[in-house]
């Protein structure tokens, strides 16, 4: 009997999860069980992340070893992720201004959620600049950015590296090939831990569903379907074009990130399927260079979904305050939301952190995101989905720009999926 593929084993672990959370719900010893296993994915997923980014940032840019044309992408890659994060913002006012999720709604049908442990990230968020973002990428200490997982610091460190091994030539080829063997062996971890990745998310699911039940959706049903289709219609539409534009298509890329696509939104994070979508998107094509630089970078400057959450969500708070949000001040919510989604993806509850630096600035009360903080996993499993699709597109779209996409190797690839025929080689290793 042939075994379900990964996206199938992972749903299986989802129902399953959302069965026993509804089953046992109120009951925290549900928790007490499931809590752990749903850690230590999460903690074996962390642990790998680092080293992978490192290694093959490093063996990517050693083989190119041009400053001027890793400095062109450098400046391609931010305007990219500054138009489209721009235009996530925007499609998210239209749909809620359209559709109105927060009016009509009950306030004393809604249930308070405690939002403390958020407000410490709000503040950093809020005391930290734009300029003070770019300034910290540079670290003072690349050992302390390694224990920190502080990714824009640590890619910092690995295109300097990799520009001096480069320089090197022959006499860098050495210490090149153990950089190589720390990949693959890497890459060969992290198919190890995905055969966990079921479990994790029976865990994960299960613990959410046992403490906040299905019945919180109903009183925000309207938000919920708000927000999934927003997500929806941005990645067919907005994300589609732009995948035209680079010469594919958004439905191909999904079908052949269906399994990191379910991964990530079953686990509602991003970190989790990081490995595998750069492997994926070197193997369909793009240049290692450009996936271990794009996509790692993404993670802190591309968050599509969350900052097409965001918007939606600053305007259901208003509404459901019956607060009027005049174009000049939708304005400045755009204007505020482009600087404080930027660069603090490490932030437990990113989403929620740089709502709390907002609202404020914009004369939304803070105290609304109590309403919804019982449903953000629900909606943070669908942000996380669209997240890491728009950075596993903008490799191929930062691949065609560069002129360094090789079209024959995504044919070939589909080619091979459609058969069923992926070489071993290519789910392991990507290359």
């Amino acid at each position: 009997m042939k075994r379900p593929s990964l996206a199938v084993q992972i749903l299986i672990g989802l129902v399953l999860g959302v069965l026993v959370g509804a089953a046992f719900y109120g009951n925290p010893a549900v928790a007490n069980v499931l809590q752990p296993l749903g850690d230590i994915f999460i903690r074996l997923i962390k642990m790998i992340v680092v080293p992978i980014v490192l290694s093959t940032l490093i063996v990517g840019v050693a083989g190119v070893g041009d400053t001027k044309k890793l400095g062109r992408l450098g400046g391609l890659t931010l305007l990219y992720f500054e138009v489209v994060t721009t235009g996530a913002i925007l499609f998210g006012l239209l749909l809620a201004n359209l559709f109105q999720p927060g009016r009509g709604v009950n306030l004393g049908e809604l249930t308070k959620t405690d939002i403390s442990k958020y407000t410490e990230g709000a503040h950093a968020a809020t005391s930290h600049s734009f300029a003070e973002t770019f300034v910290n990428i540079v670290p003072t200490n690349v050992v302390d950015a390694f224990a920190r997982g502080d990714m824009l610091a640590i890619i910092f460190f690995a295109v300097f590296f990799g520009l001096g091994l480069g320089a090197l030539g022959e006499r860098g080829k050495p210490l090149l090939n153990v950089f190589q063997l720390v990949a693959d062996t890497m890459f060969w971890v992290t198919n190890q831990i995905m055969k966990l990745a079921p479990l994790g998310v029976f865990a994960l699911i299960g613990v959410t569903v046992s403490k906040f039940g299905v019945q919180s959706l109903l009183p925000l049903g309207k938000l919920v379907i708000v927000v999934y289709g927003a997500m929806l219609a941005f990645v067919l539409l907005i994300l589609g074009t732009v995948a035209r534009f680079a010469g594919t298509s958004i439905l191909t890329l999904i079908r052949v990130l269906r399994d990191e696509l379910t991964l990530a939104y079953s686990t509602a994070s991003s970190e989790t399927v990081l490995p595998r979508i750069m492997q994926k998107m070197e193997a369909f094509g793009c240049p290692k260079y450009i996936t271990s630089f794009v996509i790692p970078t993404g993670y802190s400057f591309n968050l599509d979904g969350s900052t097409l959450y965001q918007s939606i969500a600053a305007l259901f708070i208003a509404q459901l305050y019956g607060i009027h949000m005049p174009l000049e001040k939708q304005v400045l919510l755009v204007l505020t939301l482009m600087l404080t989604s930027k660069g603090i993806a490490g932030v437990p509850g990113v989403s929620f952190v740089v709502l709390l630096a907002t609202l404020g600035t914009v004369g939304i009360p803070v105290e609304g995101l109590a309403f919804i903080a019982g449903i953000d996993r629900i909606l943070d499993m669908a942000r996380t989905a669209v997240n890491v699709c728009g950075n596993s597109l903008a490799a191929v779209v930062l691949s065609r720009l560069d002129g360094s996409f090789d079209q024959r190797k995504a044919q070939q690839y589909l080619a091979d999926m459609q058969a069923g025929t992926l070489p071993p080689l290519v789910e392991s290793r990507g290359h």
